[in-house]
């Protein structure tokens, strides 16, 4: 879903159109894009160092360093977390992904990881920015497409989402999943009912099967906290972070691996934790019994 500005008037911005043919076969996606506004996955890849983002994109950027200069280093952390959970459920069994709210393809992304410890790895990315699944149509073009899918979808929506035909063509839940929700939580308020989302996706899986996630916390930075999500807002996205005992409520369906719900640089580091600047993001592990 793209969410509509209502501050005031822009000049006019050229449309982005993607075919049809970007989308899996179950998906649908719009194939005109307003790229006036800012999205998520576009300021994700902004402040990642990416290209694939508009001036809107940058704008808000520039309003969350503000509120937190070290913006970019938590989303280097946070996708650092993802790569490091990734190997960990590989090495530990799982042979499929469910990446939600993936965000635009960069490096080491969740089947390059998975794969590479275990080629017949499969991989469901889910997301709804058109313009994602259209470089995910570029990733993938000579890869086999019988091992990882993208499909349009929205995770405020989970039962259709699990209901994508494309997606039950490459994950078989009647063995063991990986659902990550990397980056995405903090991105649902209350009333896109976060804990739904979680609890459709455990139900749907076996025993075995793990949760991956990160979210925004206050706890460490009140100020810091409170300003990120007010900018976030203030460019039409939702954002709502939350305490470790709201997270830790979210993650109550599954029993969390060591070292716990820790903060994202904490969670089984490669090498020394950087005590530098401020940390603003939960990590988490946790296996379904």
């Amino acid at each position: 879903m793209l969410h509509r500005a209502t501050a005031r008037r822009r000049p006019p911005t050229p449309e982005v159109r993607v075919s049809e043919e970007f989308v899996g076969q179950s998906g649908t996606a719009p194939t005109v894009i307003d790229t006036s506004t800012a999205h998520i996955a576009r300021v994700y890849d902004y402040f990642l160092g990416g290209k694939d983002n508009f001036p809107a994109d940058r704008e808000a950027a520039a309003r969350i360093l503000k509120g937190n200069p070290g913006m970019r280093d938590t989303c280097r952390e946070q996708r650092e977390f993802l790569r490091r959970a990734v190997r960990f459920l590989t090495r530990a069994g799982i042979r499929q992904f469910i990446d939600i709210g993936t965000g635009l393809p960069t490096q080491e992304n969740t089947h390059e990881v998975a794969q590479a410890i275990a080629p017949d790895a499969r991989v469901a990315y889910i997301d709804n920015d058109p313009i994602v699944l259209a470089h995910a149509r570029v990733l993938m073009a000579d890869r086999d497409h019988g091992r990882t899918v993208f499909i349009h979808a929205d995770a405020r929506d989970p039962r259709a989402l699990l209901a994508e035909p494309a997606l039950r063509g490459v994950i078989d839940f009647g063995q063991p999943v990986a659902v990550l929700l990397i980056g995405i939580l903090h991105f649902m308020e209350d009333r896109d009912r976060p804990g739904d989302l979680i609890r459709a996706m455990l139900e749907a899986v076996p025993s075995g099967s793990y949760l991956a996630a990160s979210h925004g916390t206050p706890d460490f930075a009140p100020r810091m906290g409170d300003a990120v999500q007010a900018a976030y807002q203030a460019s039409s996205m939702p954002c709502r972070v939350r305490t470790a005992a709201e997270v830790g409520e979210l993650l109550a369906g599954v029993e969390l691996v060591e070292p716990g719900l820790v903060l994202l640089a904490e969670w089984r580091p490669d090498g020394p934790v950087p005590d530098d600047r401020q940390q603003i993001t939960y990590a988490a592990v946790g296996r379904k019994p």
